[in-house]
């Protein structure tokens, strides 16, 4: 909502330069015709008040109001015409600016939204003016992600039937704000980025089972309080993300004899990268019901059984705003301290909004 928010405040804030002479203009218009209007009614008033007492006929009453109307016309005309070359002065301006100022300059794609297979995708660029502003940017990405757990011999055993872990396709999340720019010439198609993201990564145990702490030890137990109606582990990370994104189609652009990669065009681009995190909480969630109660909820913090830190690859694909990717952590997410055998995060995700700033 704040983005929206933002980008509706961008695109209006954008026609202000062109239109500000007309609109200084059309109130000096609108000042005199209000003016003119406020004389002539007085003078209306007072005829009409003449006719109630008497002193006129109707139609010296209709030719007065002719005359008054006329008047004022004329009046109003004339001071308009006076201002014309305020007018004539502001079209040409507007004219000049139109043929002489950089087409980047000209709202042409400054701001968008695009909604499609990939989500939405906001750009807001009210401060760029030239290619070369495009070839750097601050981006504000969501992620709906599908996590799942392998072992260390089957790194990428996606929704394994073996694992302790009931398979679910979206079940994580990833909030990444990151800089991109260009690396090397103008002309390159190599962009480097570096961020500060959240990744939310939660889990179900299978078949009527829920996770426990004892004796300092996470395992996987049946449920034997009640009938469980949802039961799962939170994992919260802070982690730094370093990718190099490659433009497969790169297209070009000139600007005052510069050519340079048009990073405002569609692209075909491959992303690459690694991440470390800290873990910043983990938790169990138990939602069951008994003979006493339908509803009762118990939230457990996790003390053991789980890494503080992590470390991982990130391999990704997109299109015009369309990105999907795939991260492997390389360290374990659980511990020694645990029973369960499959510890390796895997994800595969999707891009569901992108904010270019």
């Amino acid at each position: 909502m704040t983005a929206l928010m933002a980008f509706s405040y961008a695109f209006s804030q954008e026609n202000q330069s062109e239109q500000n002479s007309l609109t200084v203009y059309s109130r000096k218009i609108d000042s005199i015709v209000v003016s003119e209007k406020i004389k002539m009614n007085k003078e209306l008033d007072e005829v009409d008040k003449d006719f109630k007492k008497n002193k006129i006929g109707a139609d010296e009453k209709q030719k007065l109001k002719a005359d008054i109307a006329s008047k004022y016309e004329q009046s109003i005309n004339e001071k308009i015409d006076a201002r014309k070359t305020e007018f004539e002065e502001a079209t040409r301006e507007m004219v000049k600016d139109a043929v002489l100022k950089p087409i980047d300059s000209l709202r042409k794609d400054k701001n968008q939204i695009v909604m499609g297979l990939g989500g939405i995708k906001i750009r807001m660029a009210e401060d760029k003016v030239t290619p070369a502003d495009y070839l750097k940017s601050w981006e504000y990405s969501v992620a709906i992600v599908g996590t799942s757990y392998t072992t260390k011999d089957k790194p990428f055993g996606f929704l394994n039937n073996s694992s302790e872990f009931k398979n679910t396709v979206l079940n994580s999340g990833v909030y990444v704000a990151r800089y991109e720019s260009q690396l090397g010439g103008y002309k390159s198609p190599v962009f480097y980025r570096i961020g500060l993201g959240y990744r939310w990564d939660q889990s179900k145990a299978k078949y009527g089972r829920t996770f426990t702490q004892e004796n300092k030890i996470l395992d996987i137990k049946d449920f034997t309080k009640g009938n469980l109606k949802d039961t799962h582990i939170n994992n919260h990370y802070i982690f730094v993300p370093a990718e190099l994104k490659f433009v497969l189609n790169p297209k070009y652009v000139e600007y005052n004899g510069t050519e340079y990669l048009d990073n405002k065009a569609s692209q075909f681009t491959i992303v690459t990268g690694i991440y470390g995190g800290v873990r910043i909480a983990s938790n169990i969630y138990n939602r069951y019901s008994n003979d006493y109660s339908k509803r009762i909820v118990e939230r457990e913090t996790i003390n053991h059984g789980v890494n503080d830190l992590i470390f991982g690859a990130k391999l990704g694909i997109g299109y015009a705003g369309f990105n999907i990717f795939v991260q492997k952590d390389f360290t374990p997410v659980f511990n020694n301290n645990t029973t369960l055998t499959h510890k390796y995060g895997l994800q595969i995700g999707i891009e569901i909004m992108n904010v270019n700033f």
